[in-house]
């Protein structure tokens, strides 16, 4: 089996077939693993709370969450549960934090709600109205954890070559032939599993034959992240409430206790990872809604990254694509889209499922 793209979703996925007894090549067109999407998020361990009721989203987070730190666990992968409070800045917003109470618990997330003096016992440089408290969101080392992915699936006999960009791919009725770097095809893979992240619809169209309209169309969702200069005064993470495409700039802490806000929201072209110094502005703002003593200055530029969009301006945010044979009608493969947040909370259980299908 093939399993194009090396991030923390293709690694699990690499993993679970491994685990299965499958022979398992991994092919990464970076020099080396883990270092697109998944080397530019949060970190962060989602309790499963904003997402609709049955989606792919809301259940692979759900069952994703209680594997991966079961997984850390046994598996000595740096991580913490701290806990996340959801903020209502102002008394306007105590309708729209019920509403993501509802959400949470519609998927069997519950959420302690907190008072304004319960959320300020507990974080006492907040400013809010009212809070929620998410018990279950933790953070994690990320590339401590794809680091024990990809072991455990190479002391199973899985293979990982980088600086291996596919190039075409021909179905055939034992299999596909796939050729890498511009050669001819010249591998032979029973079954596919195309987990490219951004990449993943351009793999798609290199396929001899394949639906068109089977190919949702990348739409790239820049954010931003900025660091704090100094520790943060908060031991939990800090959310505002969602916005229309991300969850808004929220605080998030890595293993070492350093703060950095983010990520903002700017739909791009190209896949351009430099953080605009003055995008800065834009998040004093909306930090001081529920942190008002961040002080001039104190932000510096940290990173960015780009989530695998499959729905633009202007439209909801999509679930997960992750389609077998049913939804295409090709034998032995499976197309993952738009595996964005929560892809790395949810990573296990993708796995699984995406070993289901092709079992």
């Amino acid at each position: 089996m093939v399993v194009i793209g090396a991030g923390v979703v293709g690694l699990a996925v690499a993993r679970a077939l491994a685990l299965r007894g499958r022979e398992v090549l991994i092919l990464e067109a970076a020099e080396r693993f883990g270092s697109g999407v998944s080397s530019r998020n949060s970190e962060v361990v989602h309790a499963g709370i904003y997402y609709p009721r049955g989606s792919l989203k809301a259940r692979l987070c759900v069952a994703g969450r209680d594997r991966l730190y079961d997984f850390c666990r046994e598996h000595g992968v740096a991580h913490r549960r701290c806990g996340k409070l959801i903020v209502a800045s102002h008394e306007s917003e105590l309708p729209g934090l019920e509403r993501v109470r509802s959400t949470a618990l519609a998927s069997g997330v519950e959420l302690a709600p907190l008072s304004h003096a319960q959320a300020l016992a507990l974080e006492p440089e907040l400013r809010c109205a009212a809070a929620l408290h998410s018990p279950l969101t933790g953070i994690i080392d990320a590339h401590a954890y794809m680091l024990e992915l990809l072991g455990q699936a190479e002391s199973r006999g899985a293979l990982l070559a980088c600086d291996s960009a596919v190039t075409a791919l021909a179905p055939r009725d034992d299999g596909f032939l796939v050729a890498v770097n511009g050669a001819p095809h010249s591998l032979h893979a029973r079954a596919l599993i195309n987990s490219a992240g951004l990449s993943a619809p351009g793999v798609a169209r290199l396929m001899d034959g394949f639906p068109a309209e089977r190919v949702p169309t990348p739409r790239l969702l820049k954010g931003s992240y900025f660091a704090l200069a100094g520790r943060a005064p908060f031991a939990r993470l800090i959310y505002p409430l969602p916005g229309p495409h991300a969850l808004g700039v929220h605080l998030t802490l890595d293993l070492a206790g350093r703060a950095r806000f983010g990520p903002d929201v700017e739909w791009v072209e190209d896949l351009d990872y430099t953080v605009d110094a003055r995008r800065a502005l834009g998040f004093y703002g909306a930090i001081r809604n529920w942190w008002p003593a961040l002080a001039d200055g104190a932000l510096e530029p940290a990173y960015a990254g780009i989530r695998p969009r499959i729905t633009g301006p202007g439209e909801p945010a999509a679930d997960f694509r992750i389609d077998g044979e049913a939804a295409h009608g090709v034998a032995g493969l499976v197309q993952l889209f738009g595996i964005e947040s929560p892809g790395l909370t949810a990573s296990l259980a993708i796995a699984d499922h995406v070993a289901d299908l092709l079992s």
